[in-house]
């Protein structure tokens, strides 16, 4: 069976190497970034951080090294560089789609999508709220539409696909609010985006193809919010509510790497 290694993700976060390393090892701080809450997140988060990966680590020169490694061969490496003691480079990689058919249905690889997001959160949590408790709210299997009536069209969000990273996104909501937003990276199944609402949120919006899920294809979003009173909170899920009218379940825990099954 090949091993040929694919990088699903790779991005700068800037904060020292220090700082990542333990938002990896901690559970308590992996909160903050790791998938979703829903049910059986502590056991899910405790089994992928604690159980199942194997840590290396490594200096050479001015360059140090700190790696996880799964037993299905996903790997996440941080470089730091002596001389800028303020960045990590982040970087995931996992094996070729040979011998992954349970997860690769030769359109989407789940397990890439949640890398893609879970690392993106990570990201946003350290550099944009550090040191702050993390609380979020997801919805999926929703039926995207077909092309005269897009889910992400009445939600507000038909433009974001022609808008540059970086650029800014101005969402109409169906209950009539307007909310102003970055986005802050875009793939081919999904994007996020940094949202300028009662506290400085990340949305990630998930789309599974017509191709792999029939007849329109669908849609996951999953928000995380930081340092809100509980009456900010309720107002941000009742926003929420009106946002994806007839949505699905509410997601559990996401687990990236396919760690459990």
């Amino acid at each position: 069976m090949s091993l040929d290694r694919r990088e699903i993700v790779s991005l700068d976060v800037a904060v020292p190497m220090a700082t990542v390393w333990e938002h990896l090892r901690d559970t308590e701080l992996a909160r903050r970034w790791f998938a979703w809450d829903g049910p059986g997140y502590d056991e899910e988060l405790h089994r992928f951080l604690v159980e199942l990966p194997t840590e290396h680590r490594d200096v050479v020169g001015d360059a140090t090294t700190h790696a996880l490694s799964w037993p299905n061969h996903d790997e996440l490496v941080l470089r730091a560089a002596a001389h800028e003691p303020g960045h990590t480079h982040l970087t995931v990689t996992r094996r070729s789609h040979e011998g992954l058919l349970d997860v690769y249905d030769g359109v989407r690889d789940v397990h890439d999508e949640d890398w893609l997001t879970s690392v993106h959160q990570l990201k946003f949590a350290l550099e944009v709220h550090p040191g702050v408790d993390r609380r979020t709210l997801a919805v999926q299997g929703l039926d995207a539409g077909d092309r005269r009536n897009r889910l992400l069209d009445r939600a507000g969000l038909h433009g974001v696909r022609g808008i540059p990273v970086g650029g800014n996104v101005e969402v109409h909501r169906p209950d009539g609010s307007t909310l102003g937003g970055t986005l802050v990276y875009r793939t081919v199944f999904q994007f996020g985006l940094h949202l300028h609402g009662l506290t400085e949120s990340l949305l990630v919006v998930r789309e599974t193809p017509a191709a792999a899920s029939p007849p329109h294809g669908q849609v996951a979003a999953v928000i995380s919010t930081f340092g809100l009173t509980d009456e900010q909170w309720d107002e941000v899920e009742r926003r929420w509510e009106g946002w994806w009218p007839h949505r699905g379940a509410v997601l559990g825990a996401g687990v990236p790497a396919g760690v459990v099954g």
